[in-house]
């Protein structure tokens, strides 16, 4: 019987990396996204791909009654979740904190914090009445180190750290894993969306350098829940070569 996971944020970038890894692992899927007809097309790719079983819930994170509602009457069959990876989360506007756009910041705050903990509410019982379960966060650089203009998105990255290592704590005593990942620069749709849709001052943020790609954080993934049941990876800090931290990178 084929082990299940369940990834937010699935129709793009990091999530659909991890989903198609996860299925080349043998899992029947929970695929969550905002985007109905990416989202249907993307497990129509996997289950012909793969010949996996595929759920998709097209629902916003930031929507905590939806949330609860559509997690709550998960078929029978689907509340097994062995994996649950929290990948839904955003960067919005790059400005000085005197300066930022609250919209922005409701925004970051909605879908990085709270959005990662409607979804685990949800999720978290069902592994604690199995004592079994593996959640992987995905942070960033941004939750280590607070950079210029990063503030509020620094901020919401320093919660989900914070809260891995608080899940870590309180699920001690069901054997459940929890392990944090967090990424330096990678090129997917994150510039854009920080920047609004401006594709060029997206490309501009990898000028000059090869940053991280979404299977790389996939195969990050992969290591950490595919370790002995003995062994949790806490934490996985990974950078590009060519950038040593928030602030310092190397252009040709």
């Amino acid at each position: 019987m084929n082990k299940i996971a369940m990834v937010t944020g699935a129709t793009a970038g990091i999530g659909m990396a991890t989903a198609k890894m996860l299925a080349k692992n043998g899992y029947n899927l929970i695929l969550t996204g905002r985007r109905s007809e990416r989202l249907l097309a993307f497990e129509n790719e996997l289950i012909n791909e793969f010949k996996i079983e595929v759920l998709s819930l097209n629902f916003d994170v930031r929507n905590r009654m939806e949330t609860q509602k559509i997690l709550s009457e998960l078929p029978q069959k689907w509340e097994k979740i062995d994996v649950l990876v929290n990948n839904a989360g955003l960067a919005s506007g790059l400005d000085f904190i005197h300066q930022g756009d609250i919209d922005d910041w409701e925004t970051m705050i909605d879908t990085n914090i709270k959005g990662l903990l409607y979804v685990s509410r949800q999720i978290m019982p069902l592994m604690v009445n199995r004592k079994k379960g593996h959640i992987v966060n995905i942070s960033s650089i941004a939750g280590k180190e607070t950079y210029l203009k990063g503030n509020v998105y620094c901020a919401t990255k320093h919660a989900v750290d914070s809260l891995t290592k608080a899940m870590r704590i309180d699920l001690l005593p069901y054997g459940i894993k929890v392990t944090s990942i967090s990424p330096g620069m990678v090129e997917t749709e994150f510039s854009e969306v920080r920047f609004h849709g401006d594709k060029e001052r997206a490309k501009n943020v990898y000028a000059g350098l090869t940053p991280l790609f979404a299977n790389d954080i996939a195969d990050a993934i992969e290591f950490a829940i595919t370790r002995p049941a003995h062994v949790n990876i806490n934490d996985i800090l990974i950078m590009p070569t060519a950038q040593a931290n928030s602030s310092h990178t190397h252009r040709e």
